[in-house]
């Protein structure tokens, strides 16, 4: 499925500038044994908030592709969520504001340091500079 594969590239090319909100949304724990490993619990110890040219249709096009209730959970943990809807409505995709909104928790959240943690296993990844570390030790593959 192409999808799958866009997300990855994304994920990647996302994970090696810096650990954004929308990174953290598609990614997953891969250890042996591990069914869903996701959401990954992320504890941030640092956090920046910068500006990002507003791409009304990237984030319209995103929409798609992120786990809603996932993103406000995450993004009222970090106290970046305020005003994001609990659902989204039908007219999110023209509704500039609300688009908005998502913009900043997606993209100009940048979370510099802290950790992620597998649900299921407990395993943590640390993110370092704004990289997350998703590296399997041998005995987790």
């Amino acid at each position: 499925d192409g999808s799958v594969t866009f997300c990855s590239h994304l994920v990647v090319h996302l994970s090696l500038t810096v650990m954004k909100l929308l990174t953290h949304n598609m990614l997953k724990s891969h250890v042996k044994g591990v069914k869903s490993g996701y959401p990954l619990r992320l504890t941030a110890t640092q956090v920046e908030v910068k500006d990002v040219d507003f791409n009304a249709e990237f984030i319209a096009r995103m929409l798609d592709r992120i786990v809603w209730p996932v993103l406000v959970q995450t993004a009222l943990q970090l106290g970046v969520g305020e005003g994001l809807p609990a659902e989204l409505p039908a007219d999110t995709a023209t509704n500039e504001e609300l688009l908005r909104a998502i913009h900043h928790v997606l993209m100009e959240v940048f979370v510099l340091e802290g950790e992620l943690e597998c649900p299921e296993t407990g395993r943590k990844f640390p993110i370092k500079r704004g990289i997350p570390n998703m590296l399997l030790d041998e005995d987790e593959v």
